[in-house]
């Protein structure tokens, strides 16, 4: 839209205008004079000629000549000209009306431009966006579109339309040729298996194999089944490996399919043994955050796992003894000869000594067993239920109990048959969990300590960064900080607190109260709310400790600078990570939130909840088998009370900024030292 410039005069409204005689029409020329008459509406009313100075002589002249007319015909004329001054005055205020009135509208012309223009730089910006969602849309395709013919492979096993040993080489040739495949199967959903197998024979082309084949066999994952650390770590570790060109797939109990990406149907049972016997199970395959999934559903035992919660009932242990028994019998089925069985927690750490005892001859003898521990509590149960020997097993050396010696030990298990024992801990080293940490499995963990690493946890950065993060109102980095104070501004707004940037703001996430000291965390609020500290909480979801027990709370924290927040909103959880100094934190360890990670990348520091400065703090490990995470997090944020925390942000801001930027530089994603971890704990395990 093209808007002209306009040139206003600007009239007053008192001008004066020269009286009407003969000198004045005789200096203003002999020419005619005409003026345009406004309606005020826009149209033009019309042609008023002001007579020329010569003609007005004639008139003049004219009426002199006249004498006889006398007196009375000269008053007659002096009326006649203040009638036409007095219209021609008339004229001059519609002009001066017009002109505002059009000034007006060119005011209105150019707000409307402006804001047009500001439209089109927000559209051009949307635009951006969906372009860099539609690339990451687009890789993530291709990634499921790899999965979908992979999972396609293993249901032409079960059905015997290839062999296994045909389906582990194209399993390869799939993964090494990921772009010619991609290229010819982009209509992959539509070809039968037929025209499939034919397809990929004609790629005969095959390169050099690089990456590990890894199968997680686990009870969650998120999104779709979220109970727990496992779930988001299954999830995160997944997909930062497959980003560095790993081959990733997790097979889990049948769960709600809803979300499920291409979830399809093999056509045939297989059956798996428990209990002395062989029982049907269905698969269900899918694609989950780019990640090949498959779903294992018990026929006869059905209720196994169609319950409303993953954990707490009384068959817990039978149910997991029949799901890990069944992922190894449909590994062997399949065809499959994964790298490594990634396993977890005591749920399927029995797979450990399923596989030595059993499968390891069954075509898997280039596989190996890493177990992870995402905490550590024991099982003691009996065994015979999935096939192994109890005398065989029950030994101070292998699964015995180390205090009911009469039972087995299925978490000793895991540690004890597999080549490799990760435990996740965001803060201690290897020494202070085999010897405070252990839960009763101290002598076996000292004894298999040389295979034993720790890892930290680690987060999304793709879904919480600052310098990219679109639910911020302005986005910032630790090189430019000015958007974390716009951040704080929107977020005092949006909560009706005090607004300003340089009041300290505190969040903080409650999980579960019965893992908070509640009186250090009243006496922590009521302290700051005295030295004019904001505190926002936030619920993450339904509370464990019960509804009463937080009113309760809320009563007690009440104040003018408390804002509590009875319910998980995700976009807010955003603005209170981006608006906060401090995020207080149940504990530094937070597998399955990871606050305190979040908290650093957002420039927040994460302080663990104690009103009292002389209480246990984590304090720096200098035991050579700590993770990086460990040492920087307790060196940096552990050792501070949160009064010592607020001290040192009034009294040595320089210090304090220098701890933040350097936490906020500082990768602690899945794909950093987590992913590095584990990948070095595949190398090790595969050379063995």
């Amino acid at each position: 839209m093209a808007i002209h410039a306009l040139t206003t005069t600007g009239f007053s409204f008192h001008l004066p205008f020269p009286k009407c005689t003969t000198a004045y029409w005789r200096s203003a020329g002999d020419r005619a004079r005409t003026l345009c008459c406004s309606s005020g509406d826009g149209h033009l009313s019309g042609l008023i000629n002001v007579p020329s100075e010569s003609e007005f002589g004639r008139r003049g002249g004219a009426q002199m000549a006249k004498s006889s007319e006398g007196k009375r015909s000269i008053q007659s004329s002096d009326g006649e000209l203040r009638a036409k001054n007095s219209e021609i005055w008339q004229l001059f205020r519609e002009a001066q009306r017009n002109i505002l009135s059009l000034d007006k509208q060119r005011a209105l012309a150019v707000e409307e431009l402006n804001k047009a223009i500001s439209e089109k730089k927000l559209l051009l910006e949307r635009i951006e966006e969906l372009e860099i969602e539609k690339q990451a849309m687009a890789r993530k395709d291709q990634v499921s579109i790899c999965w979908e013919l992979l999972l396609r492979i293993d249901s032409m096993v079960l059905t015997g339309t290839i062999s296994s040993g045909e389906a582990s080489q194209m399993r390869q040739l799939i993964m090494d040729q990921k772009v010619s495949i991609l290229d010819a199967f982009t209509e992959i959903l539509q070809k039968k298996d037929a025209e499939l197998l034919a397809e990929l024979r004609q790629l005969s082309d095959r390169r050099h194999k690089n990456g590990f084949h890894i199968v997680h066999i686990c009870t969650e994952m998120a999104p779709i089944a979220s109970f727990g650390a496992v779930a988001s770590f299954v999830t995160g570790l997944s997909q930062a490996l497959q980003r560095k060109g790993n081959l990733v797939e997790v097979i889990l109990p049948n769960m709600d399919l809803n979300e499920v990406q291409g979830i399809r149907e093999t056509e045939v049972e297989y059956y798996s043994y428990y209990n002395g016997q062989l029982h049907g199970n269905k698969i269900w395959t899918g694609v989950i955050c780019g990640i090949g999934v498959t779903f294992i559903q018990p026929l006869y035992y059905s209720s196994f796992f169609n319950r409303e919660k993953a954990y707490g009932y009384s068959d817990d242990f039978e149910r997991f003894m029949y799901f890990s028994r069944a992922a190894l019998d449909y590994i062997v089925k399949s065809g499959k000869k994964p790298d490594v069985l990634h396993i977890h927690n005591w749920q399927t750490a029995i797979i450990g000594p399923l596989f030595w005892d059993i499968f390891v001859q069954q075509g898997l003898e280039g596989s190996r067993i890493l177990f992870t521990c995402h905490d550590i509590h024991s099982q003691a149960k009996k065994l015979a239920l999935c096939g192994l020997d109890p005398t065989n097993l029950h030994r101070p050396d292998r699964l015995q109990d180390n205090s009911y010696t009469h039972l087995a030990n299925i978490m000793k298990g895991g540690i004890v048959y597999s080549n490799k024992v990760v435990i996740m801990s965001s803060t201690h080293s290897k020494g202070h969990i085999i010897h405070s940490s252990s839960h009763g499995l101290e002598t076996t963990l000292n004894m298999h300590k040389d295979k034993l690493l720790v890892s930290p946890c680690g987060f999304e950065s793709s879904s919480w960064d600052p310098e990219k993060d679109k639910i911020l109102p302005e986005n910032y980095s630790a090189d430019d900080m000015k958007g974390k104070s716009v951040c704080k501004i929107a977020l005092q707004q949006k909560l009706g607190l005090p607004e300003n940037a340089s009041i300290i703001t505190v969040g903080c996430f409650l999980s579960d109260l019965s893992d908070v000291d509640k009186e250090d965390l009243i006496a922590i609020v009521k302290n700051g709310t005295r030295m004019a500290v904001q505190f926002i909480f936030m619920t993450t979801g339904k509370m464990k400790s019960g509804q009463k027990e937080l009113e309760s709370l809320q009563v007690k924290i009440e104040d003018e600078n408390v804002r509590f927040i009875n319910r998980h909103d995700e976009t807010l959880s955003h603005l209170i990570f981006g608006g906060s100094n401090i995020i207080l934190c149940q504990s530094l360890h937070d597998p399955i939130l990871q606050v305190p990670l979040k908290a650093m990348r957002y420039g927040a520091a994460p302080i663990a909840i104690t009103s009292n400065d002389n209480g246990f703090r984590h304090f720096p490990d200098h035991d050579y088998e700590t993770t990086k995470l460990a040492m920087f997090i307790n060196s940096t944020f552990g050792y501070l009370s949160f009064s010592q925390a607020l001290d040192e942000i009034n009294n040595n801001p320089s210090e304090w900024n220098h701890k933040v930027f350097d936490a906020m530089a500082k990768d602690f994603s899945w794909d950093a030292e987590c992913c590095d971890i584990y990948l070095s704990a595949y190398t090790a395990i595969k050379s063995l």
